[in-house]
């Protein structure tokens, strides 16, 4: 009889665990696919990306070319495998400049209070107002197109919901005892601020940066599909939608191969960010 009990408590966590798991897993595991995509498409892609074969324009999925050719009979496969690179690194360079500028906003904002507060949130519910690829489009307009002046673009208005997020989680600190006994110690400014306080608002950004980054592969195609991203020749997935635009009635799989990386990746990065909220979100512990 003990036994069996025993049994059956070590069984119940397992299939718990298992359960709580299955988000994060299946987000991570899409997302190693497309690290390994990116890092190895040499290896992986069958054929150059930007080599043309006017003689093979536009012709359907079969075995020698699994997801078909485009119009200028550039094999889709291998650009779409290719076309992982500059998503991931646009991406990367967006999370590099956001997360650090609205958690700085967001602490000083939080910590300082006072007339500093007030004039960091009004600048950020400015830019909360805006619409982020209109806004973005009309810089990478003025500044020109190219994957850096798109990712800056597009971190002008990513940073917002890092800084209220964080200047919450700092307005709830700030009267706690953990930061009382630091104070007691003699810690104070800047080494309370991100030696104390910034570790503790980590998981809910890395959470968050997770979550955005479905919207933001989706911006970053948004900007390639209107010519204002990564130019040609180089592989997109924005800009190659917008070449499969003009033949989809016809030859639909020239757009919709980028399109279904572009659903694979968001996916990917959604899964992710919805098990690392289940992992690191202590009210979701139940």
């Amino acid at each position: 009889m003990t036994q069996n009990v025993t049994d059956a408590e070590t069984v119940a966590p397992r299939r718990g665990r298992r359960r709580r798991i299955t988000t994060l897993t299946i987000g991570g595991t899409l997302v190693a696919v497309l690290l390994l995509a990116a890092l190895f498409a040499p290896l992986l892609a069958p054929y150059d990306p930007n080599a043309q074969m006017m003689a093979q324009r536009l012709l359907p999925p079969s075995a020698s070319h699994w997801l078909g050719t485009d119009g200028f009979g550039r094999d889709l496969l291998s650009r779409v495998i290719y076309g992982t690179r500059p998503t991931l690194l646009l991406v990367s360079l967006i999370l590099l400049l956001t997360i650090p500028v609205g958690m700085l906003v967001g602490i000083a904002a939080g910590y300082l209070g006072g007339w500093t507060e007030r004039v960091l949130m009004r600048i950020t519910d400015i830019f909360l107002s805006l619409p982020n690829l209109v806004i973005a489009l009309a810089l990478v307009a003025m500044m020109g197109p190219g994957l850096m002046n798109g990712a800056l673009a597009l971190a002008l208005t990513s940073w917002p919901p890092f800084a209220r997020q964080a200047r919450a989680e700092t307005l709830a600190l700030r009267r706690s005892d953990y930061l009382a006994a630091a104070r007691m110690q003699g810690i104070r400014g800047l080494r309370l601020m991100f030696g104390h306080i910034l570790p503790l608002c980590l998981p809910s950004a890395v959470v968050r940066a997770a979550l955005s980054l479905g919207g933001i592969i989706l911006s970053a195609a948004g900007l390639g599909f209107l010519g204002m991203g990564v130019q040609p020749p180089t592989a997109e997935w924005g800009s190659m939608v917008a070449e499969g635009g003009k033949v989809i009635f016809d030859q639909w799989w020239v757009a919709a191969a980028p399109g279904g990386a572009i659903l694979f990746a968001s996916l990917a990065f959604n899964l992710t960010g919805d098990g690392l909220r289940d992992r690191l979100d202590t009210r979701n512990a139940n």
